[in-house]
């Protein structure tokens, strides 16, 4: 597995360790639709919550959050119609971001609420 791919699913590791610390129940875990792909689905309380997760072991060009694109938010927004559609739901949706930042002797978790709202 090339470098960058064992840091991503390191991040998502950690991001999962972090929802179910923080209390929310991890749904699915890089969940596809067609070109779409949801790194993690979780509810808490009455909301299902579509988790982007950026990893990255610097922040030279910028925080891994800013990588998010916006062709990402809208294949993220069709994936998660889709998934409710599919799941039969009636749900609250909400858009986060976590950001695992992996440094030499830390490491540095970020969970964005809201970060981006669907229309």
């Amino acid at each position: 597995m090339a470098k960058h791919n064992e840091i991503g699913l390191l991040g998502e590791q950690l991001a999962v360790a972090f929802l179910v610390q923080n209390e929310y129940e991890v749904l699915e875990k890089n969940w596809r639709f067609k070109k779409a792909e949801v790194d993690i689905i979780a509810k808490k309380q009455n909301q299902i919550i579509c988790v982007e997760v950026k990893t990255r072991t610097s922040v030279a060009v910028g925080e891994p959050e800013s990588f998010v694109s916006q062709k990402k938010i809208e294949l993220l927004l069709f994936a998660m119609n889709q998934y409710l559609t599919n799941s039969d739901l009636d749900l609250e949706v909400r858009f986060d971001i976590i950001s695992v930042l992996i440094l030499d002797n830390e490491t540095k978790i970020k969970h964005i609420e809201n970060a981006f709202y669907h229309f």
